[in-house]
């Protein structure tokens, strides 16, 4: 497992750990607990002592277990023993259930709550996505964010220099890409996004969404 990462949930602390050499589901995860432990968001569920949920992607063999106990939680690829209980989600579209979930129900739905942390506001998740990618090689100079607002186009504009990259969409839209709670290719592919720049670009910009997507 890789050091425990304790983050703030109402008054309590909450250590989410993944293993050593994660698969992206296990990543995704562990992000979007930290996202709600962050956010206070489910903190009776982020805080149990006791209780195993499987989660499996509704497309594709992809699972993980979240297990929870007096120390914090671990999430690690597959499910190794028989859980408390077992949900199928689609990975695409914030965790939200494709099925009934089998065994606790209660916990089920409290792990589905934990896993799906309030998004940021649009200008604030553009700033935390600039942050955390801006250093990384390729990446443009510029990050131009718009949206349509209640009193006409509205823009956020990141970094200084002669490269730039523009992404437009709805305000929850570019708080999803941004705050890693959306795929940026899944997105793209919807056609709720749209882009300006060069294909370099585009694939210098997909890796930045997935560091902070799976919090790499």
């Amino acid at each position: 497992m890789t050091a425990p990462t304790s983050t703030s949930a109402g008054a309590a602390e909450v250590d989410v750990r993944i293993e050593d050499d994660a698969s992206p589901l296990v990543r995704l995860i562990g992000r979007a607990l930290r996202d709600s432990a962050r956010a206070g968001h489910a903190a009776d569920t982020l805080t149990r002592s006791t209780g195993t949920v499987a989660i499996h992607s509704h497309d594709t063999p992809q699972a993980a277990t979240i297990s929870f106990g007096d120390t914090g939680i671990d999430v690690s690829g597959g499910v190794q023993a028989e859980p408390d209980a077992t949900v199928t989600v689609d990975l695409n579209a914030r965790f939200a259930p494709t099925a009934d979930p089998a065994g606790d129900a209660d916990l089920a739905g409290g792990v589905i709550e934990a896993l799906t942390p309030p998004l940021p506001g649009w200008r604030d998740a553009a700033q935390r996505f600039w942050d955390a990618t801006r250093a990384l090689p390729g990446i443009p100079d510029v990050l131009i964010a718009v949206t349509e607002g209640p009193d006409g186009l509205e823009q956020a504009v990141l970094g200084d220099g002669p490269t730039q990259y523009l992404i437009a969409g709805a305000p929850d839209t570019l708080a999803g890409v941004f705050s890693g709670a959306d795929d940026l290719v899944a997105v793209l592919s919807s056609g709720a996004l749209g882009i300006q720049g060069t294909m370099s670009q585009l694939s210098v910009m997909v890796g930045a969404s997935w560091k902070v997507r799976y919090d790499v």
